[in-house]
This record gives C-alpha cells, structure tokens and sequence, in this order.
C-alpha cells in the first residue's frame, strides 16, 4: 500500500470537467482519505464532484457553495471513499479557473 496525492489546478465549468484522479488501473484499489475543493477566484462559487464507474456516474456533491477565500473538504476525518479498476473522479466549478483541488489516498494492488 502506498500514500499519494494529486494536485488539480484551475479547475471550471461544467462543459469540461476535470478529472482530478488518474483513472484506477486493473488489479489496484484507492481508497480516498481526504479531498477538498478550494475556491481561488475573487467571487463565491459553487462546485461539484462525481464518481465515476464506467458509463455510471454519480454526484459526491453537488452545486455546494464555496465562499471567497475558503475551502469544502469533501472527503476527510472519518469519511473514505474507495474507487475500484476503471473509477476516476472529476470536478467542476460554476466559474472559469475558480477552484483547486487536492486528493489524498491510499493505493493497493488487488
């Protein structure tokens, strides 16, 4: 098992979507141990993040208001969330290169 992180910066819109994890390959686990979503822009926004499994996609949050200044920590403290072969996650804002995102997780081969 091996710790990581991921920095994704000037993340925006909803039209294209950042992918803020590298896709899960084959034979591997990662089980998320913390994720926020700070917001770099000189206005409040909104962010949202999905889980993605293939075709299926489903909102780890969705539309929450992030204040000038100010960070959501998505996944932290006592919440993990586990993304199996094929699963990435993505993440955007409600303004243009608003919002940067940090992942931290654990990865393990199966």
């Amino acid at each position: 098992m091996a710790f990581k992180s991921k920095i994704s910066a000037n993340i925006g819109l909803s039209a294209s979507p950042t992918t803020v994890t590298d896709t899960v390959s084959a034979s591997t686990a990662h089980t998320v141990i913390g994720f926020s979503l700070a917001n770099t822009s000189a206005s409040t926004i909104t962010v949202s993040a999905k889980l993605n499994k293939g075709a299926s996609s489903a909102f780890v949050i969705k539309d929450a208001t992030v204040l000038v200044g100010g960070t959501l920590i998505i996944v932290g403290g006592d919440q993990k969330l586990v993304l199996e072969a094929g699963d990435s996650l993505t993440a955007y804002s409600s303004a243009s290169t608003s919002c940067d995102a940090i992942i931290s997780y654990l990865s393990a081969s199966n």
